[in-house]
């Protein structure tokens, strides 16, 4: 082996080789365990989320594989409907100067795919650099022709079994990209805004409690009050009891509406009258349901006000009696440009009663930028009440498990509030919805016009077209588990491998994923579409805040992985910047953070440290330094390595069978390997992926190499020992460091396997990769408590002698003699077995006993249970220049312990400082005064020889 670890070296090489040895693909043996892999977007890169994820899934993939199951790990991305069309789009603007429509829908659905076919890989490629094992031969997208056909079909029968419908809706209207979207593509921004109070006239002479002849109202989009049907009060208000039933004159636009009470409204807020705007607010939208109002559109697509309003009932149908004119002097006028004239027409009219500033959350499109707006439009919903029922019944029934258990409360309150589904979009790329329609306006769904002639028994001549709406990209993933094995064909694949094991996912998309696809699998398959689901946080900065762009505190797996020069991460997180003081601003604390850019960490550092940050919180806060730690980690494992293979390498390790003697440290170190592999087992057992990593890392760098490897120095350097003592401290080494490998193997794949080779051999395994070797299962027989209590009493005796070294500030190489105090019986027996151990390895000269009431020379004491550890100073320390050393030591900390007192005393810095700086302050203070207080009684212990 190469003397240092260089991840770089080996991870790539690995990975081909794998792959190419169809490694990652079903075995055919054994239990089925499936996973079907979140699909990312094709347009996608790997992001700290995605990475973090799927080394979850690789986690678990690998474990169960090397259990013995036939695994699948389903590969896939999804098509992105809105990101790929926006993407092509923006790309044939810059190339050919074009937009779609010069190059027409199919034209341009080609170009997207020939995009799809050379530049959509790249998440794939990523994903291979992070060593996901996945079965890439079965990889699925979903606008392949197989899953294609699925959606289809899905969308055939739930319109057959009147679950789909086509209705006229408020939804979430992008005046940009001229679609509805979903409330997942809706990015909630805090703003400072305004609450403008506008006054509309009572009508019919009737008057307020308090004589006036209007009622206030407060908006925040003033623009919608041109379509207003209603002003709602609270029933119990008693200001307006006398006008409930009454009606206003809409001031500008003439119309006469009314006064109604619902408890929607909070009589404490603002006057306690609110403007209700159904085609325009899905609060008001629910209170025009309530009180069978009409809605009434004002917007075109594009977010400018109509030149005549479209008016409707509030189950959707045209309503021809109410005035549909609006003033012509808003025709085609911007929402935004139309709001600022109207606050000025009230103002003229004297209408205005103020204005408030107000704080506010903005709905902006996360693609388009621009301000979403409830817009009344027709689109295809699907009905799920019933589908709603089997699928809380699943989670309650224990038929699908979420972990952690806390995340079905969330799924059941979203499950037992659902509205129905909108799942139409007005783009060009995806799924195109399965539905003709005739001039007449009449809707044919089939899966194609030929079967729709067919099934609805229409004349060849009776012109078809196609609806041009395509499907929200969330309905076509619902059908992910089924549908990427070959459904609604009944194939081997399905047979086997549904239902899936476990989801693995985070917690914001339960709602817009996980319960879709609980819903749809059940109603197609009628089978759940997971056993578990494992619910995860998100990842963020080590601060806790969102990673974004404009925070500047974005993290690439893959400069984690490969490392990134200062330079080149500054223009990478810069370079398309629109805002330079932003610019500067990033660029400022890219500088501060990484003043030598980003150290090539590898891959299985960064999986170590994902797996260290996966527990049960929401929140997974990244931490640069936790990752520095697990690369020392690495090169700790590696090191170790090399230590074992140059004292077992072309020796006899006893892997034949024959004859060993083990000594206390070998039966100590395989005892508590058993511990360590039940541990591992039921943190895998319960997806604890951080107590997990935590029980291999503390038994790989502090039992077997800080304390198993020392301790088989004296044994393999022994002249004297015997060929079976040698040989099964020999075997020892190899098979734990062997089980340690397999162990970590799901965690760290790459280094694992390096190392697995040779030392593989070594401990008497045969194969080709560590990949498909079996997972050590723990031996309780092989458990041995009289070694590990022996071994626990050893490193306290150590641990003891070696404080003494360090306070007395005696040099490790210094030979010492150490008397014992007190000692019981086990103390006697476990000094017996372990007396050379300790000489050798605390560097003594010699142990003695000294009787419970034996007086001692003046010593350094330390404790194990009752027994006193005693190490005589006498000629070992220079007492003059012991002692003005530590008067150094003490009039410095002194200083800065009167310095750091100073200024906590001071209220000004108190009280201006930031809480959490002022708490580090007295942390330091305690710190150092504690650090005093030991240095003085040592002094006091020198003085006193």
């Amino acid at each position: 082996m190469d003397k240092t670890y260089q991840p770089q070296d080996i991870e790539r090489t690995w990975y081909e080789k794998w792959e190419k040895s169809s490694y990652f693909a079903p075995s055919g043996q054994g239990e089925a365990y499936s996973i079907m892999i979140p699909p990312p977007n094709v347009t996608g890169s790997l992001h700290m989320g995605h990475a973090f994820q799927d080394t979850i899934m690789d986690c678990l993939i690998r474990h169960q594989r090397m259990l013995g199951k036939n695994t699948l790990w389903q590969a896939g991305t999804d098509h992105a409907g809105i990101a790929t069309q926006m993407l092509v789009e923006r790309k044939l603007a810059a190339e050919e100067g074009k937009t779609r429509h010069d190059l027409g829908r199919e034209a341009f659905i080609d170009k997207i795919w020939e995009w799809k076919e050379e530049s959509g890989g790249t998440i794939t490629r990523q994903l291979r650099r992070m060593g996901a094992s996945i079965d890439w031969t079965r990889e699925r997208f979903t606008m392949d022709e197989g899953f294609y056909k699925a959606v289809q079909e899905v969308f055939v029968r739930l319109y057959d079994d009147k679950l789909i419908y086509r209705g006229k809706r408020l939804v979430n209207w992008d005046c940009k990209l001229h679609t509805a979207i979903s409330d997942l593509e809706v990015e909630n921004k805090d703003q400072s805004g305004h609450l403008w109070h506008f006054r509309y006239p009572l009508a019919d002479g009737m008057k307020t409690a308090d004589g006036k002849n209007y009622i206030v109202v407060a908006t925040t989009r003033p623009e919608t009050m041109l379509g207003d049907t209603a002003v709602a009060v609270n029933p119990t208000d008693k200001r307006y009891l006398s006008l409930q039933g009454q009606f206003v004159e809409l001031p500008l636009v003439g119309r006469r509406i009314p006064i109604i009470a619902d408890d929607y409204v909070d009589a404490e807020f603002g006057s306690g009258c609110v403007k209700i705007t159904p085609a325009h607010d899905f609060n008001d939208y629910e209170v025009g349901k309530r009180h069978q109002l009409p809605m009434i559109n004002i917007l075109d697509p594009n977010g400018a006000i109509l030149t005549r309003a479209e008016v409707y009932n509030s189950d959707g149908s045209l309503n021809g009696e109410l005035d549909d004119r609006l003033p012509e002097n808003y025709h085609l006028l911007d929402r935004f440009d139309a709001r600022k004239r109207i606050v000025e027409e009230f103002d003229q009219l004297g209408l205005l009663e103020k204005i408030d500033e107000h704080a506010l959350k903005v709905p902006y499109g996360d693609r388009s930028g621009v301000v979403i707006e409830p817009l009344l439009t027709d689109q295809w919903f699907v009905a799920v009440a019933d589908l709603a029922k089997p699928a809380i019944e699943a989670v309650e029934q224990g038929d699908i498990q979420f972990v952690p258990k806390q995340y079905e409360n969330m799924y059941f309150s979203w499950m037992r509030d659902l509205q129905d589904w909108c799942i139409s979009r007005q783009l060009w790329w995806g799924h195109r919805i399965p539905a003709w329609y005739d001039d007449s306006g009449n809707v044919y769904v089939a899966r194609t016009e030929a079967e729709a002639r067919e099934k609805y028994q229409l004349g060849h001549d009776l012109p078809l077209t196609q609806d041009n709406d395509v499907l929200d990209t969330w309905f076509s993933s619902a059908l992910w588990t089924f549908g990427t094995l070959g459904w609604p064909e009944k194939t081997p694949e399905l047979e086997t491998f549904h239902p899936s094991s476990v989801l693995v996912t985070g917690f914001d998309i339960i709602f817009f994923w996980v319960a879709r696809m609980i819903m749809f699998t059940l109603k197609f398959t009628d089978q759940v579409p997971f056993k578990k689901v494992y619910v995860h946080g998100l990842v963020r900065d080590q601060e806790g805040q969102k990673m974004s762009k404009s925070k500047g505190n974005v993290l690439d797996p893959l400069d984690l992985i490969d490392g990134i020069e200062l330079e080149t991460l500054v223009e990478k997180r810069t370079g398309n910047m629109m805002q330079p003081q932003l610019a500067k601003k990033i660029e400022a604390q890219t500088r501060k953070h990484f003043p030598e850019g980003i150290a090539p960490y590898g891959t299985d550092a960064l999986r170590f440290t994902f797996l260290s940050l996966a527990s049960t919180g929401r929140d997974i806060k990244f931490d640069m330094n936790r990752m520095e730690g697990y690369r020392n980690f690495c090169n700790k494992l590696w090191n170790a390595t090399r230590y074992v293979l140059m004292n077992t390498e072309n020796q006899d390790c006893g892997i034949q069978g024959e004859a060993v003697e083990l000594s206390l440290a070998d039966r100590w170190i395989i005892s508590r390997l058993q511990e360590t592999e039940a541990q591992i087992a039921k943190h895998f057992e319960e997806y604890r992926f951080d107590l997990l990593s935590n029980a291999l890392y503390e038994f790989v760098w502090n039992e077997y190499c800080d304390w198993y490897l020392e301790l088989s120095k004296p044994v393999l350097w022994d002249e004297h020992a015997s060929a079976e003592r040698l040989r099964g401290t020999r075997r020892t080494l190899v098979r734990v460091l062997e089980a340690i490998l397999r162990l970590a193997h799901p965690m760290m794949p790459y280094i694992t396997e390096e190392i697995w080779q040779k030392v593989g051999p070594l401990a008497g395994k045969t194969g080709d990769t560590l990949m498909l070797q079996p997972y050590p299962i723990a031996e309780p027989h092989k458990i041995d408590t009289q070694a590990n209590s022996d071994i626990e009493w050893l490193k306290g005796v150590m641990l003891a002698i070696r404080n003494i070294r360090g306070e007395m500030n005696i040099g490790p190489g210094k030979a010492i003699s150490v008397l014992l105090r007190n000692t019981d019986a086990e103390d006697e027996r476990r000094l017996k077995v372990t007396e050379s151990l300790l000489i050798k390895l605390a560097k003594l000269d010699s142990i003695e006993r000294l009787a419970t009431d034996a007086d001692a020379p003046m010593s350094a004491t330390g404790l194990v249970g009752t027994m006193e550890i005693l190490v005589p100073m006498a000629g070992l320390i220079d007492k003059a220049a012991e002692l003005a050393r530590l008067n150094k030591e003490i009039e410095k900390l002194n200083k800065e312990i009167e310095r750091l007192g100073g200024k906590l005393s001071n209220e000004g810095f108190v009280s201006k400082a930031p809480a959490e700086v002022v708490a580090k302050e007295k942390e330091k203070l305690a710190d150092m005064q504690a650090a005093c207080s030991r240095l003085s009684e040592q002094k006091a212990s020198i003085e006193a020889m």
